[in-house]
């Protein structure tokens, strides 16, 4: 924000002391008081104009999530639907609950330590000089959505209590901690800290391709592994077998709700617009920025859209829309750290090599028997990783000065002549959130599983959980039962606890 304008009585009345040889001290005082009014209401509208600015961005963020249950509806069978959109509101109103009691305090309660945040419990003493109930409400948003990712990854195959249980956890301290890292002043990864910089430069994980995608995909590996592969989903000998979501329709409505949000996720995650980066009255500033963001965050999806179309078509000889719409989103998982720091042409490359991670992460999936319905831990992770690996090859000086200000000899990107600092840095981000998420979640559902609370039974799974747990209408069909059947029972009718 720009200094506040100010006005000394003494100052103007001694300049018009000296123009007329009188003390015209009633006028100055006059002069000022309207200057200062002036001044506050111009202070006034700026909070107004940037508190705006995030609410709204905080909206198109919580759209996202309507865009992961339409994409999540499309993407599994038909008696699993009610299921799957069910989570995913339950994860908007758990992760609510939760992310206000313990997760803001444990991500951004200043002043803390590196590990872990320690104010504003229940927002406790909100608003602060630090924060107002907008940035909240925006930090809500991207935690439902770390949930939302892990969710699509054992979908069709999980009781239902489970995903309270983990989605509580996931949004009341995994991700809340890993938030505090790389965001809060205070953590120990973070870029905005004042002194003693990770490597000089701390982790430009600007909206989150580690802090939400990663964490998000490998706290839904972790489930995934624990529950094992859907009935069917691999035959007797282990050859894979495609169970194809029910609506093509909804996958791609999802995917633009999801495109549209991310416009609040990437831009939005200046938290205001209205600062200048030169002179006052140019006409670049932090606008510029936002502006600059939402087009890289567009190109790289663009281009990640493409490359899987022709890709995918090399692979199998198929125009498959599920497979761009994913490689779309897959792009836009990966430009997410440096969206605000690299050139619109960098942003094309990350789409491109985005695109190809997926497809031989997919690849990788299948060869070790691993089975996610949504392909969310191979999208947000795989390419979440080449992500933050793109950010530390291709951040440009400017940008990063002009985001990141205060320390003008800060290392960016390796292929731009700033050395290998920023990339250290964010190899060791990928570490630590691997590390984490998986002692924290791993462990979670590992108990669900020995507890018998993760997974639900075979008859359940065949006749789905639109039925069984949802009060839904019975409307799956016996040939699918039979061909489930014999997928998971094989022809010697060995037990399908072997396969799930």
């Amino acid at each position: 924000m720009a200094a506040a304008l100010t006005c000394s009585i003494t100052e103007l009345n001694s300049l018009l002391h000296s123009a007329n040889g009188s003390t015209p001290i009633a006028a100055a005082e006059y002069i000022c008081q309207r200057f200062d009014a002036i001044s506050n209401k111009f202070t006034d509208t700026t909070y107004a104009l940037d508190n705006t600015y995030l609410l709204f961005s905080a909206y198109l963020v919580f759209a996202m999530q309507l865009g992961f249950a339409m994409l999540c509806a499309g993407s599994v069978r038909a008696k699993n639907t009610m299921n799957i959109m069910l989570t995913n509101v339950l994860d908007a109103a758990t992760g609510g609950i939760f992310y206000y009691l313990f997760g803001f305090a444990f991500a951004f309660g200043t002043p803390s330590n590196v590990f872990i945040g320690k104010h504003f419990f229940g927002l406790e003493k909100f608003p602060s000089i630090s924060f107002d109930y907008g940035y909240f409400l925006y930090q809500w948003a991207f935690a439902i959505a770390a949930a939302g990712i892990t969710s699509g990854s054992i979908a069709e195959r999980t009781q239902f209590v489970s995903y309270l249980i983990y989605s509580s956890f996931l949004t009341g301290l995994v991700y809340p901690i890993v938030s505090h890292w790389f965001w809060s002043p205070d953590g120990w990864g973070s870029p905005a800290r004042s002194e003693n910089l990770l490597f000089g430069t701390g982790v430009i994980d600007f909206a989150g391709s580690g802090v939400v995608h990663l964490v998000g995909a490998v706290a839904g590996f972790w489930g995934a592994i624990m529950e094992g592969p859907r009935m069917g989903r691999f035959d007797h000998e282990g050859r894979p077998v495609p169970l194809r979501g029910h609506s093509g329709t909804l996958v791609v409505l999802g995917t633009f709700l999801l495109w549209f949000g991310w416009y609040g996720f990437n831009p939005g995650s200046f938290l205001n617009i209205s600062k200048i980066y030169g002179k006052s009255g140019d006409y670049y500033g932090q606008w510029s920025a936002v502006g600059r963001t939402a087009v890289t965050t567009t190109l790289a999806g663009c281009s990640a859209a493409l490359t899987t179309l022709f890709g995918k078509r090399l692979q199998t000889g198929h125009w498959n829309v599920t497979d761009v719409c994913n490689g779309l989103l897959g792009g836009f998982a990966a430009i997410t750290a440096g969206c605000s720091v690299v050139e619109p042409w960098a942003a094309i490359i990350c789409g491109f090599v985005a695109a190809w991670v997926l497809i031989g992460a997919n690849m990788l999936a299948e060869k070790f028997k691993y089975d996610d319905p949504l392909e969310a831990a191979q999208l947000h992770g795989g390419c979440g990783t080449w992500g933050i690996i793109f950010t530390a090859l291709f951040a440009t000086k400017q940008y990063v000065n002009e985001v990141y200000p205060g320390f003008p000899d800060r290392p960016y990107g390796l292929f731009m002549g700033g050395g290998g600092k920023l990339l250290a840095a964010h190899l060791i981000q990928i570490l630590v959130i691997l590390v984490w998420v998986s002692v924290t979640m791993g462990t979670v559902f590992f108990l669900l599983h020995k507890l018998k609370l993760l997974r639900i039974s075979n008859e359940e799974e065949m006749n789905g959980l639109d039925v069984t747990s949802h009060g839904g209408l019975a409307y799956v069909y016996n040939e699918e039962i039979e061909l489930a059947k014999k997928y998971a029972f094989g022809a010697t009718g060995t037990d399908s606890s072997a396969v799930a």
